[in-house]
């Protein structure tokens, strides 16, 4: 390949790099207008650590830190807000764990479904229009960028 060849791949490169952080940088806000959606005073924090308790069953307040790579002091305050919607409660620990185990309310399962049900409407509106081989290549390609070590 010759200077003027390779120089052209780099811009093209790069200009694609660039769309694409553009477009990921689109569908962060998306998700935050989406825990906006689910409750006007969710944040997407708040959003996401609901959404990460339903999914495990609950779990304490550190193993959520650890997951989100978040500061302890962030979750708690989080996790405060999240109580005084109804939205988590917490349970006494077994005698071997240390502290209380969080969990969604039935009130905070019910507004996850609902934001999921709603979310999954507007996808499934948004790729209409998309073959299957499309969505399969989609599919794979956010898999594949995902699976990817930061």
């Amino acid at each position: 390949m010759d200077a003027v060849t390779e120089r052209d791949d780099e811009h093209t490169r790069d200009e694609a790099l660039e769309k694409i952080r553009w477009e990921l940088t689109a569908l962060a806000r998306r998700a935050r207008a989406i825990a906006g959606r689910a409750h006007p005073d969710l944040s997407l924090v708040s959003y996401s650590l609901l959404s990460h308790l339903d999914e495990t069953g609950g779990c304490r307040a550190v193993d959520l830190a650890d997951y989100f790579l978040l500061d302890k002091s962030t979750v708690s305050r989080q996790i405060a807000a999240l109580e005084r919607l109804g939205l988590v409660e917490r349970h006494a620990g077994s005698a071997h764990a240390r502290g209380q185990r969080l969990a969604p309310t039935e009130a905070g399962r019910e507004l996850l479904d609902e934001a999921v049900r709603r979310r999954h409407g507007a996808i499934t509106e948004r790729l209409r229009d998309w073959s299957d081989d499309d969505l399969a290549r989609f599919a794979g390609y956010l898999i594949r960028y995902n699976a990817a070590e930061e």
